[in-house]
């Protein structure tokens, strides 16, 4: 592979002005839009050596046959391309959005004339304003069964409302009190124009006002002895606070902001994004994203920031938004929002107070969402089948491997190393057949994945008939211990292919374990955390999955159980030998082990105190002390088996 892409510019050739560009494919299609303050400094990037760029950033410019680029005037006017570029073309290697769902939204049909209350998922309604979207239908339609008895609107049907009016009798929801539109023939029409503004003022967050006025009236009529009155007053502040209830006070009754929580790993995103309104949570969506191209957090949130405002109205736009992080571009953002708004727009971290916990929140949500993105998958067998067929054909299988084994290798820094396999059948995960290795000694990860590969293979030449151990044995009915012919247990059967958590140097360790045990017919491969790509013994490039691929799924899967295995097994071992250090310190009882641990951290830590530091405890005196620092010194450090930080890996 040439290290120079054949279409790459002459020197002096690209503007140093803002701009947008593009890179083609040879019939022409749009393959990646981005833009950038300085175009010379931004496309540099792309044409440096190929080997020195991120994997999938080279597959994008070596699919590519041409790049082209516009000249703006402003960073803001080429953000505003980049969006409608990247909406008009739907480029490939751009992150890709798509709604975990259709969420339902609470609308008001304003440009008829007398406008209606529904519920609808279609955002295209000409002159409707939209509220929410809410996370459940039945949410929408208990708001709207509320705020009806509080505001008399219109609720029928467009055929409905014709009829009654031309009939002179009543539509069928106003007999029964649900629609308090002209059709009802109780109000006109320009008096329920009148209610429509303010049911749509107190949901853009002007309860507070309505709130006061209804209980002034409540009280003025309980003071004349209007009691029917006052209780229809009183039936009405039920009902709001009913609705109120519902949406939380989160921020001060002013706030006015959009919030966005984010999880991302390497080739997918969830957003759960807060529309909060007068303090209030008034809807909530979520989003989830795929990633092609190597995007850091604060580049991912302009990306979801254009998405989000591009075709936004005026009144969609908040006075704040609130994000995990800051994008790079920020200032430009902000310029951007507020010609959309018409006032001034801020973006800004949610770092403490009630903000950081809505986030925190958010957040939550969206790691959720990522999850049930990436395992949704697994639970048809059909994208099963599809991961397990696209995988034998990227490894050069000859048939697909329907017995996975992951191995992921875990320690604290050196000490403490412990190895896990996880077993995924037919594309499953088969927790009864988990495995976990403690390794004594070892030189570094490759040797210790060389260990364990060699440790679990051995198994593989038993004989099919052994002696069965207990967990074999059967009993008959009578109770006497029936020992037939043994049957094969599931440790010793062969996987198809073995994924090791890696890149060539694990991979390498674990093909000299294959060799060694002679079961070369085992495939083999190596998962590389950062960039998600799977290395094959021998080989010096890696392979590249589709980032939509069932198979890339499976794989990073297997990699994530095993890691969460690993890291539980290490964890229980840590917190088992730490324990058991100090439990051999005579004197030292429970509550002095527990007091001693939350003041240190570990034992390396507390190996590392002085006599003095350790009486400072509660409950430990100068003899005490002592006993603890001579115990822990007396091996010379034979017992550092932990660090002052833990860090797992």
């Amino acid at each position: 592979m040439a290290d120079q892409l054949p279409y790459k510019p002459r020197a002096g050739e690209i503007p140093t002005n803002p701009g947008v560009y593009r890179f083609r494919d040879a019939g022409g299609r749009v393959l990646y839009v981005g833009k950038a303050k300085n175009l010379r400094q931004r496309l540099s990037n792309y044409f440096a050596p190929l080997h020195t760029l991120h994997e999938r950033t080279r597959r994008m410019v070596t699919t590519a046959s041409s790049v082209e680029w516009t000249v703006v005037p402003t960073d803001v006017d080429s953000l505003q391309l980049e969006y409608q570029w990247i909406k008009e073309f739907d480029p490939p290697f751009n992150v890709r959005y798509k709604d975990d769902k259709s969420y339902p939204f609470l609308a008001v049909t304003l440009g008829d004339e007398a406008p209606r209350v529904m519920v609808t998922r279609n955002r295209r309604i000409a002159g409707a304003k939209y509220f929410g979207p809410y996370p459940k239908i039945w949410a929408v339609r208990d708001t709207i069964d509320l705020m009806i008895k509080v505001f008399p609107i219109r609720t029928c049907s467009d055929a409905s409302y014709k009829r009654a009016m031309q009939t002179g009798r009543p539509c069928f929801p106003g007999q029964i009190g649900k629609c308090g539109g002209p059709c009802s023939h109780r109000v006109t029409v320009a008096e329920h124009r009148a209610v429509v503004d303010d049911f749509i003022a107190f949901m853009n967050g002007g309860d507070e006002r309505f709130t006061r006025e209804l209980t002034a009236r409540m009280k003025e009529a309980a003071a004349a002895m209007d009691y029917e009155q006052a209780a229809v007053y009183r039936d009405k502040l039920a009902s709001i606070d009913a609705v109120l209830n519902k949406s939380a006070l989160v921020l001060s009754d002013d706030a006015e902001a959009d919030l966005f929580g984010i999880a991302e790993d390497e080739l997918s995103a969830a957003v759960h994004h807060f529309v909060i309104r007068g303090g209030r949570v008034r809807g909530v969506h979520s989003t989830t994203i795929d990633k092609e191209l190597d995007i850091s957090g604060p580049e991912l949130v302009d990306q979801i920031l254009q998405r989000v405002y591009g075709d936004a109205a005026p009144a969609d736009v908040p006075r704040r938004v609130l994000v995990p992080v800051l994008p790079p571009d920020v200032a430009e953002l902000e310029e951007w929002l507020a010609a959309k708004r018409g006032r001034r727009v801020e973006i800004a971290v949610a770092q403490r107070g009630q903000r950081a916990e809505l986030l925190r929140n958010a957040t939550l949500n969206a790691q959720q969402a990522l999850l049930r993105h990436k395992t949704r998958r697994t639970s048809d067998y059909a994208s099963r089948t599809e991961a397990l067929a696209d995988l034998q054909e990227a490894l050069g299988m000859t048939e697909a491997p329907l017995r996975i084994e992951c191995f992921d290798i875990s320690h604290l820094q050196g000490t403490n190393v412990v190895a896990s396999m996880v077993v995924f059948e037919d594309g499953l995960p088969r927790k009864d057949q988990y495995r976990s290795f403690s390794i004594a000694e070892t030189t570094d990860d490759t040797d210790s994945m060389h260990q364990v590969l060699t440790r679990r293979l051995a198994h593989l030449d038993r004989p099919e008939e052994a002696e069965p151990d207990a967990a074999e044995l059967a009993t008959s009915d009578e109770g006497e211990v029936v020992t037939g012919p043994a049957r094969r247990r599931r440790f010793a059967y062969p996987p198809q292919l073995l994924i090791v958590d890696g890149g060539q140097p694990q991979v390498a360790a674990a093909a000299r374990a294959l060799e060694e045990s002679g079961h070369t017919e085992i495939a083999l491969c190596g998962i590389a955390k950062r960039l998600e790509e799977l290395w094959l013994p021998g080989e010096d490039y890696p392979v590249i999955l589709p980032r939509t691929s069932e198979a890339l799924y499976l794989v990073q899967r297997l990699r994530d159980e095993a890691h969460r295995f690993a890291i539980t097994h290490q964890r229980k071992r840590r917190k088992r030998d730490i324990r058991t250090v100090l439990s051999e310190v005579p004197g030292l009882g429970d509550a002095r082990i527990r007091a001693l641990l939350r003041h240190f951290g570990s034992v390396a830590a507390l190996r590392e105190g002085t006599i003095a530091q350790i009486e400072e405890l509660p409950g430990i005196g100068p003899k005490l002390a002592a006993t603890v620092f001579e115990h822990l010194h007396r091996d010379d450090g034979a017992e550092g088996g932990a660090t002052a930080q833990p860090e797992d890996r």
